[in-house]
């Protein structure tokens, strides 16, 4: 029985700390407390403010920033700027192909990408077509077991407040390609309207 209790208790103790990461560091905590451990990671200040964070991602140059609720941290901002079209198509595709390989990710969908002849520019500007992708962060102890199918199967395994999505966005100086890394147990639910 006492086994048992200490099983339950270290499990609660674990989904409570679960929550999306973001380079390996929980999206929690204080503003001030995030962006110091991402200039830890190598990430430094920009020279126009001191909140937006310039380094490498995932390969290319981006920009960080840390969004909070109720002063807890609740989404990390990536975004790559001031990209050609045909770039952002191309790098839109390669993180979808990444995250879909990924055993740390799953994803209610199988096929984000963007086709190959497909005008993005016409499709977000005269259709005003949106390009997303969503992807839900694993628990710790799924990616441990790493069984794809059983645990998209089993509809109890997928955190919606641990996700991930991604999308282009257009701009005067080109497309921008932004993701955000969400933990939706600290996202405002209506507290103060």
């Amino acid at each position: 029985m006492f086994s048992l209790l200490i099983t339950l208790m270290t499990l609660t103790a674990h989904a409570q700390k679960d929550v999306t990461k973001f380079l390996g560091i929980p999206v929690d905590g204080t503003k001030a407390s995030m962006i110091q451990k991402l200039k830890a990671k190598g990430f430094k200040s920009s020279y126009y403010d001191k909140d937006i964070l310039e380094g490498e991602f995932n390969g290319f140059d981006a920009n960080i920033m840390v969004q909070t609720s109720n002063n807890k941290v609740w989404r990390i901002i990536v975004s790559y700027n001031n990209l050609s079209e045909e770039i952002a198509k191309t790098r839109f595709n390669n993180l979808c192909y990444q995250f879909s390989k990924s055993s740390k990710y799953y994803s209610s969908s199988s096929d984000f990408t963007i086709p190959e002849d497909e005008d993005i520019s016409y499709e977000i500007s005269i259709k005003e077509k949106r390009y997303e992708a969503v992807f839900y962060q694993k628990s710790e102890l799924n990616i441990a077991t790493d069984n794809y199918y059983e645990h998209f199967l089993d509809k109890s395994n997928m955190d919606e407040n641990k996700f991930i999505w991604f999308t282009i966005q257009q701009n005067m100086l080109g497309y921008s390609i932004v993701l955000y890394y969400e933990n939706g147990y600290n996202q405002a639910n209506g507290e103060d309207l």
